[in-house]
């Protein structure tokens, strides 16, 4: 048996059966070739087996009309392959030549080989939709302003600084894409399309449009999102079909009133522009967006000065996923990462243009210095390039899940400086009930991340002496004498409480008690020149007047010590009613203990490790539609029961373990048993084993069993780790059984193959129906247009975004996920599968919406053939309305 681990929340995936057997493989390597389409995009050496064909030259090679290739590919063996479609392929109708199947380091789409396509292309007489996304063209290509009949023409993702006057010369042009580009102006000719629909002209450097955009009289949708725009042209209210109008993320400060009486507008969005007023018919209207505009407030017309007149406004940028990098200039902007991050550079703090670039990491104990006491709240961010120093500090903002004990603790950002740690002063701004913003100040970057720690007071310490009071216990004081350091030093406090209750459990005594844990620490020598007077409160409910000294104990710890000591003899302990007094020379950790126990330094080592311990279950469920996929979660005791609400509409298993305890950042590994190994190429899997570090505030997700510690040198066999469960001092902590579907037939574990999925039938009998299969089929085609498709079929904005990030680090689960949560929502609704096709025609994916006609025109004709075969209607009926029985399952696409 096998296992895969996928997804950005550790998803396992055991597939049982053997994957040995497969006699079909040599079959399966050969690039399909069937019908009308081609697709050799997901195939190495695409290339390569489309000359071969075009050698052969197959029947089925002339009816081909949709063909798709990658472009990642040697640049001449590429232009030698485009060159012979023409001969080859006269029937061409959709020509899909896209990058990003590949990916960097960082997990960012590669862009493909393409700089320019062969002239002959124009011979395509046929072409009506043609991709050319994902690539490294800087100017469009001569032959496509040479293909009259061309509907649809999608240039994402290159490198163009402008379009050609000749593109206004396409007459059949409808839809026309040019995002993530470099474009800053726009070619007059563009309104001379008459016909075009939809234009997206979103993440690029336009500041103006021109007046002729008023011209595209069959215009339905526009999209100028994320460029640089400061106004808008009076003639963008001519576009009397227009329906969507998207301008957020621009620098606009006014937009024609007249767009408010465009007849068929339904959706305006103008978030995140620099909006101080707008026309009342705008301001009123329900389907206009304002989200993030400074509506109100004082207008910048009116400078106060001649100087503040001259200065110009701040840039904004919005980074999508697929951007790990961006400009700043001496003019300075503002930046939000698409992990919701923010960063602020102020006019002046670089002298020069600098590229700043940006990783999200997962943390791990190498890389999070936590104290002992310390709780992560996000993940590793790193700025690059580090150590840059920057004229003035750039603000950042890290987004965080608020801790729910909050009492004597405090959030801070903590960062790396000369090969050491140090905590940033921060300041929180809260966006919402749970979730928070930790906002600081950087003079440079480092790597990044919020922490939870006991509350710390400092201060500077002078020749002259001072006194150090902990903000959140009162009683807990450290006065320096004059004369204690002859440099000024900084000091710093930390007080951690232990609860009563918690103490005598432990050490089933109910008169024991203990009085805060006083950490101190100090830059500079480790040693005072004077003695210095340390303030303890006395153990909870004990007073100087009627202790018992042979039961109060001052215990000391000094790292990495795997002890305490009992000091008790060693120093003058000074009473008063409520407090004790004594002096160090140096500092660390001290503690006050009542107790009539003996050898009490072992014990005040377990009462430390319990203050720090996590009470923590272990989960393993199966997805209920793909039992193959195991999720496996470690989560603190009061997030189970809310978690297991959550997931069991989408997942099934046992009882979550018995509750562990661990420590913050404590390494442990799951270990799939009877059988079932892991194969999966990441490196959190080693040995066929899953490595953890628990971190309470953060998403622990990952027959399964959890040890403690790094995964060993030699992982233990079953039986060897059955024999390590026995004992007090055992690795193991717990074995949660899974159950594993088997493969039908012999064939090994594909993804979406062979998947023992429930009926989905998606849809009605009126329009027909899609199982899962079917969706599977579609989502392995989708690529990078699925937000497109999510879009159109009605999937939020917001909605697609969070998906994004959720699983950034999958492709095919983004695609997977945004499909079949839409699929559970239309399920038993009407024209669900008519939705479907017309998003993916809107998209401009025309190919899979054909191959969902083909499925679906399929299951009608077995449909009506079952029928007429079974006597329930006449030879010539037509196929039945709902009140029929249900149909028979599809072909799978």
């Amino acid at each position: 048996m096998a296992a895969t681990v996928e997804g950005p929340e550790l998803e396992a995936a055991a597939a049982a059966g053997d994957a040995s057997g497969d006699s079909d493989a040599g079959s399966r390597a050969l690039p399909f070739l069937g019908g009308n389409r081609l697709s050799l995009d997901l195939y190495p050496g695409g290339c390569q087996q489309l000359l071969h064909l075009c050698v052969q030259q197959p029947l089925q090679l002339l009816q081909v009309e949709f063909l798709r290739l990658s472009t990642h590919e040697d640049p001449q063996l590429l232009e030698a392959t485009l060159a012979q479609l023409p001969q080859s392929l006269s029937c061409l109708r959709s020509l899909v030549l896209k990058g990003g199947q590949r990916r960097d380091t960082l997990g960012a789409c590669l862009r493909g080989a393409l700089t320019n396509l062969p002239a002959g292309l124009s011979g395509l007489a046929h072409l009506a939709h043609l991709d050319l996304s994902f690539n490294s063209l800087e100017t469009l290509p001569a032959c496509v302003l040479q293909m009259r009949g061309l509907g649809a023409l999608l240039l994402s993702h290159n490198c163009l600084s402008e379009l050609p006057e000749a593109l206004g010369a396409l007459p059949a042009l409808t839809f026309l894409t040019v995002t993530h580009n470099r474009l800053q102006t726009l070619p007059p000719a563009l309104g001379a399309l008459s016909t075009l629909q939809r234009l997206d002209l979103s993440q690029n450097l336009l500041d103006t449009l021109p007046p002729e955009i008023g011209g595209l009289g069959s215009l339905l949708e526009l999209n100028l999102a994320s460029n640089r725009l400061q106004s808008l042209p009076a003639s963008l209210a001519g576009l009397r079909s227009l329906r969507l109008l998207v301008l957020h993320s621009n620098l606009l400060a006014s937009v024609p009133a007249d767009l408010a009486r465009l007849p068929l507008l339904t959706r305006l969005d103008l978030r995140d522009n620099q909006l101080r007023d707008l026309p009342p018919e705008l301001l009123d209207a329900p389907f206009v967006r304002l989200q993030g505009n400074p509506l109100g407030e004082a207008s910048p017309d009116a400078p106060s000065s001649p100087v503040a007149a001259l200065i110009p406004e701040m840039p904004r940028l919005f980074l999508t996923s697929d951007l790990d990098s961006f400009p700043v200039t001496p003019r300075g902007c503002s930046v939000t990462l698409a992990c919701g991050i923010r960063l602020q550079f102020p006019a002046g703090a670089t002298a020069t243009p600098i590229t700043i670039r940006y990783r999200l990491l997962l943390p791990e104990p190498g890389l999070v210095p936590l104290g002992p006491h310390d709780a992560l709240l996000s993940h590793v961010l790193e700025l690059q390039p580090h150590g840059v120093a920057f004229q003035q500090d750039v603000g950042l903002w890290l987004l965080f899940t608020p801790p729910r004990a909050r009492r004597c603790r405090e959030v801070v950002v903590r960062t790396r400086n000369d090969n050491s740690w140090g905590d940033l002063e921060t300041y929180l701004e809260e966006e919402a009930p749970q979730r928070l913003w930790a906002h600081c100040q950087v003079p440079h970057f480092s790597w990044f991340l919020v922490v939870s720690r006991p509350v710390s007071n400092a201060c500077l310490v002078p020749p002259e002496g001072t006194l150090l009071c902990s903000s959140g216990h009162p009683g807990v004081k450290v006065i320096f004498p004059p004369g204690a350091t002859e440099e000024p030093r900084r000091v710093s406090m930390q007080v951690v409480r232990m609860a009563g209750r918690e103490l005598q459990a432990l050490l089933g005594e109910p008169e024991a008690a203990v009085s805060p844990l006083l950490c101190l620490s100090q830059s500079g020598p480790p040693s005072f020149l004077r003695p210095v007077t340390v303030q303890l409160p006395l153990p909870s409910g004990i007073t100087g007047l009627s202790l018992d000294r042979s039961r109060l104990h001052l215990l000391y710890w000094a790292p990495p010590a795997a002890t305490w000591d009992d000091i008790t003899a060693q120093v003058v302990l000074e009473l008063t009613h409520l407090y004790a007094r004594f002096q160090v020379t140096h500092f660390s950790w001290y503690w006050l203990w009542y107790t009539t126990k003996n050898c009490v330094g072992g014990l005040a080592r377990k009462a430390w490790e319990r203050l720090r311990l996590h009470r923590v279950n272990l989960i393993a469920l199966q997805r209920r539609r793909d039992p193959e996929q195991v999720l496996l979660q470690c989560l603190p005791r009061n997030k189970v029961d809310a978690t297991l609400r959550r997931l069991l509409e989408r997942y099934r298993g046992p009882e979550p373990s018995d509750t562990v305890e661990m420590f913050e950042g404590e390494e442990f590994f799951a270990a799939f048993e009877r059988g079932i190994d892991v194969d999966a190429d990441r490196p959190d899997c080693v040995e066929g084993r899953i490595c953890f570090v628990f971190y309470s505030h953060l998403k622990n997700v990952k027959e399964v069993s959890f040890y403690r510690g790094a995964v060993p040198v030699q992982v233990p066999e079953e039986a060897e780790a059955a024999r390590q469960r026995k004992g007090a001092d055992a690795l193991w902590m717990a074995t949660l059984p899974i159950k594993l579907p088997r493969l039908r037939g012999s064939e090994g574990p594909r993804r979406g193959a062979g998947l023992s999925l429930a009926p989905l039938n998606l849809g009605d009998a009126e329009t027909g129906f899609l199982t899962q299969s079917n969706l599977l089929s579609v989502a392995g085609r989708l690529g990078l247009d699925w937000p497109a498709v999510a879009l159109h079929l009605g999937v939020s904005y917001r909605e697609v975004q969070r998906i994004r990030h959720e699983f950034r680090d999958d492709l095919d689960e983004q695609i997977r996920h945004m499909l079949f949560s839409w699929a559970e929502r239309q399920a038993g609704q009407p024209g669900a599968v008519g939705l479907l096709v017309q998003a993916l025609e809107q998209s401009d994916r025309q190919d899979v919406a054909e191959e969902v006609r083909t499925v679906l025109e399929l299951g009608r004709r077995k449909y009506q053939d079952g029928i007429r075969r079974t006597g329930l209607a006449p030879k010539d009926a037509a196929l039945p309305g709902s009140s029929a029985p249900q149909p028979p399952e599809p072909a799978q696409a």
